[in-house]
């Protein structure tokens, strides 16, 4: 049987274990998967795009386990009372192709997104990181808020959106957290002035320009996370001229993140290797560093996996059969007779 997790099932999980507790741990878990790079078989992900959006399959595996992730991004879904992203997964028996889990990933991929950045940013950020800019208010900018505040020290946040109501709605609900206090700015230019951290969340896809080098100051830390596909950028060039560029997996970043706007030779370090510790990541106290994060099936992979290991733990889900059940392996055609069309016909009297 497979474990399934639909939206109330992820949203009971998460509850039961705690927000601030699930992005912590599946900070940590990522960590881990990530200083085990080299076991698993990597690929960027398949991506069919649209002139409004983009869908795209994200598959990795290790010797144990497979995972995929389908996903969305439609920016213009908000005007249709959609989200802009909607995401599914599987997780999978690499011994025997069955799959064990079927899962909501849309709650988890925000989850996933958050947690992904704390873990970049507790290894390239200045330790003494206080306050952040956290632009681009829609629907992952809670997650990332409480991540950084409940894991990284974050005090305060500057909060900024083309969208008003984005900023009013974020403010509203991180009004649970009367420790952490969230400052409305005006531009992005101007949530940015002294943050140790600025977040960069933004959805539309198109070749934008939220940070440009004139808001750099000396050791700020680049959570770039809205660029992620092929024309849709958020920093300009000579911001990540001046940086030290940080990625995922490089083929996937070069054609969807940031540093698409510069040919193969831009240099850039992988993440993995500051995390197990062949690579330096901030070099200086001065330094600016970036994340251009773009969201990689091995974070996917993670999530699954926690989720799946959690959910057993907690007796939440259900179980379904989602393959038939084998009685004799080589005979498939009598599972066709379990049908209602089979049953027999009562005729009226």
């Amino acid at each position: 049987m497979t474990r399934f997790l639909d939206v109330q099932s992820m949203s009971d999980l998460i509850a039961d274990i705690g927000l601030s507790k699930f992005l912590g741990e599946l900070s940590h878990e990522i960590r881990a998967d990530f200083i085990r790079w080299q076991e698993f078989e990597k690929s960027a992900r398949v991506a069919n795009h649209s002139d409004i959006g983009v869908i795209e399959l994200m598959p990795v595996s290790n010797a144990r386990r497979y995972a995929f992730k389908y996903v969305n991004g439609h920016p213009k879904n908000t005007n249709r009372g959609l989200y802009t992203v909607m995401a599914f997964g599987v997780l999978a028996d690499v011994e025997t192709g069955y799959p064990v889990l079927l899962s909501e990933l849309t709650l988890a991929t925000a989850l996933r997104t958050a947690a992904t950045s704390l873990m970049a940013a507790r290894a390239l950020a200045r330790p003494e990181s206080r306050r952040m800019a956290l632009i681009g208010n829609g629907a992952q900018s809670e997650f990332q808020a409480i991540a950084f505040h409940a894991h990284l020290g974050i005090k305060e946040i500057v909060v900024y959106d083309v969208d008003p109501a984005a900023s009013e709605k974020l403010v509203r609900n991180l009004a649970a957290f009367p420790n952490l206090r969230i400052i409305r700015a005006d531009s992005a230019k101007e949530a940015a002035q002294g943050a140790d951290i600025v977040t960069t969340v933004t959805a539309d896809k198109t070749y934008a320009t939220i940070i440009t080098p004139d808001m750099l100051e000396p050791g700020m830390h680049l959570n770039a996370v809205g660029g992620d596909c092929p024309g849709k950028t958020e920093l300009h060039v000579d911001v990540l001229r001046k940086a030290r560029v940080f990625v995922e997996y490089e083929p996937q970043t070069r054609v969807e993140g940031d540093i698409q706007q510069f040919g193969p030779d831009f240099p850039v370090v992988d993440l993995w290797r500051v995390l197990n510790g062949s690579e330096v990541g901030r070099q200086g106290a001065d330094q600016v560093t970036v994340f251009d994060s773009v969201g990689f099936a091995l974070e996917d992979y993670t999530a699954l996996r926690y989720v799946h290991e959690q959910a057993l733990a907690r007796g939440i889900g259900s179980a379904i059969e989602l393959v038939p059940n084998a009685v004799d392996p080589k005979d498939l055609f009598t599972q066709t007779s379990r049908g209602r069309a089979h049953a027999p016909v009562r005729r009226a009297a």
